[in-house]
């Protein structure tokens, strides 16, 4: 087997001459809350619910557009968008009797920045 034949099909034994994949690596206290996070999107309705409010016009929705989306009953819908509040994915506003959501922009940077192949060194 040739040498380049080798590293196609073994490429970790030639990782040890390139440079890290990633930049740094996440402290302790990092991980426990991305791990939060990371946990929130897990779930199928938190993403689905996550990617509802950020493509809705205005950057917002109201919980009333979000419920008919889902068969499951008001207060499951309430609990993933608590869930995905408490990871800090989301934030929401009481108008009148409904409450409207966004998604915070700096918490989904800090997941991209994870997870972007922009950071990977090539």
């Amino acid at each position: 087997m040739s040498n380049q034949e080798r590293l196609l099909v073994e490429p970790a034994g030639s990782v040890g001459c390139c440079e890290p994949l990633a930049r740094e690596p996440l402290s302790a206290a990092q991980a426990v809350e991305l791990a939060k996070v990371f946990k929130a999107m897990g779930d199928p309705v938190r993403l689905r619910l996550l990617s509802l409010i950020a493509s809705h016009d205005g950057g917002e929705a109201c919980v009333c557009d979000l419920t008919g989306v889902f068969d499951l009953t008001g207060p499951t819908i309430s609990h993933h968008l608590k869930v995905l509040r408490e990871a800090g994915l989301i934030a929401g506003e009481r108008r009148g009797t409904w409450v409207y959501y966004r998604v915070l922009p700096d918490a989904l940077r800090q997941v991209s920045a994870v997870v972007s192949l922009d950071e990977i060194r090539t």
